[in-house]
Parts: structure tokens; sequence; C-alpha cells
């Protein structure tokens, strides 16, 4: 398989860095939009065709495997289908934005504890969506965070900014931060975001590369932390999919796959690679 199109210096230089030295590097991806698709009912989405296979054939060489996601750890393993999978023995799923790790090795969960401004926000968001008048926008209850989705209302765009000075407000009195998606505010805890994750990851591992996969508005921590760390010497590839069409996702990004297919041939070209050196 030929490699894909790498836009930038800084990519191909990660490309390369992963082929030549797989045992240091790290291949990370957020889960929906990257390796399953957008779909309307979030416990509906499933990996793609051929996606954990992929996974599995890079873990047989590179140092770590992960899926860092905002769904809670346990959510994301059940949708992804990753428990008992072979060759994926040893992922790690990092929830909750990485408030959250489930080791395939152990199939345990470990997890900082959640502010309480999470459990204020839940008990006051049914009434500040009935006072919008947007009593049917769908709460996605994380556990660490509440997202609430428009993507099911008639005018999705429209309730989405209808909804983001009260949600900013609640978010600034319960301490939490308002993060924004596709179609979704999210009421998160500050100082937790992936690009958190994914730092703390690259330095269990001593990674000296990564890839890392991403869709949304919530991949750009990743991406800005992974820019930093390549300051410091950092090999990485940032793939970025179509799905949510994020503009500075995809303007930042070394390789842009249209859809979660994509991400799949990235990965077993990267695989491919790997094994003919």
């Amino acid at each position: 398989m030929s490699t894909p199109i790498i836009q930038t210096d800084a990519g191909r230089d990660g490309w390369e860095a992963i082929i030549a030295d797989p045992t240091t590097a790290v291949i990370s991806s957020d889960f929906d939009g990257v390796l399953s698709p957008l779909v309307e009912d979030p416990a509906r989405a499933r990996p793609v065709e051929g996606a954990l296979d992929a996974l599995a054939r890079l873990a047989r060489t590179v140092s770590q495997v992960a899926i860092v996601t905002g769904r809670p750890a346990l959510v994301a393993t059940e949708l992804t289908g990753v428990t008992g999978h072979p060759g994926l023995g040893r992922l790690v799923v990092l929830g909750h934005y990485g408030l959250e790790r489930w080791d395939a090795s152990t199939g345990t969960v470990t997890s900082d504890p959640v502010p309480a401004g999470v459990a204020e926000a839940r008990s006051r968001l049914p009434e500040l969506l009935q006072e919008v008048g947007l009593p049917d926008a769908f709460v996605e209850d994380k556990e660490s965070s509440l997202a609430v989705h428009t993507r099911r209302l008639p005018d999705p765009v429209g309730a989405l900014e209808r909804l983001r000075t009260p949600l900013t407000e609640l978010a600034e009195s319960t301490e939490l931060r308002l993060e924004p998606g596709n179609l979704v505010l999210e009421l998160r805890p500050p100082g937790i975001d992936k690009g958190v994750a994914l730092r703390r990851l690259l330095e269990s591992t001593g990674a000296r590369s990564i890839l890392y996969a991403g869709d949304d508005l919530g991949d750009l921590a990743a991406y800005r932390a992974i820019d930093e760390q390549r300051k410091d010497g950092l090999r990485a590839v940032l793939v970025a999919t179509r799905s949510s069409n994020a503009t500075e996702l995809i303007e930042a990004a070394d390789i842009v796959v249209d859809d979660p297919a994509g991400v799949v041939t990235v990965l077993t070209a990267l695989s491919d690679a790997i094994a003919a050196r």
C-alpha cells in the first residue's frame, strides 16, 4: 500500500520516525468520527470494518496503542468491542478525556475524582433546557462531564446558539468549562482534555514519536500538546477526518482523510511500511 498524502514536512518526519523505530512510538486515536462514523444516537456507534484489526497489527510492534475519548472508558470499550480482541491485549482506553484509564491487560479502570460541580450542573440542567425552550435537547451524561447535543432538533445550529450563553453561565457558576464540538456543547471539569491525557501517556511510555487521529474541536487540545512537544524533539503525525468539518483541526493536520475508512487506510499503510522496513 502506498504512503498517504502527507501535507507537511513535520508529518513526513514523524511518519519516517515511526517506521524507523516503532518500539518507541505511540499510535492513538479518538473514537467517534475517527474509528466510528458519527451517528445520531451515540449508543449506536461502532468501529468501521478493519479498524480494530489495523490497530492490532500496529500493536505488535509499537510501544502503545491507545483510544482517547470523551466517553466513559467502559462505555468506549463496550462500543468498540476491543475487550478480548486478539492482538489488543496491551491497549489502553483513556476515557473522560483522560480522567479514566482502562487497561486491556488487567480489564480494570482507574480514575481521578470527579469535581462536585458536575453533579450540580447535572441537577440544574433539565430546568435550564426547559427555560430556554429546548427540553428535547439530548443530554449525554458521561458521569464526569455533560454533553448537550442539538443534532436531533429541528434547527440544530440555531439551538446550539441559543444554548451557548446559558450553558456558559452554568459552567462558570459550577466551576466547569464549556467546550464546543460538532453540534454539541460540553460541560467539563477544567484541566481535563485530550492534550493532558496524551502528555501523560507520552510521559508514561517514554515515546519518541506518535500518530494521533481526531475529527472534532475536542481534538485540538491533543494537536496543541503534540505540537508543543515537537519543539522538544517529539516526532509526530497528526491525522484529521472530515467527519465533523472542524476546519481548524483539518488545517492543522499533517494528513487529512474523508472518514473513518480513510483512517483505516492510513493505519494499514503505516503497518505495511513498518513490516517492509
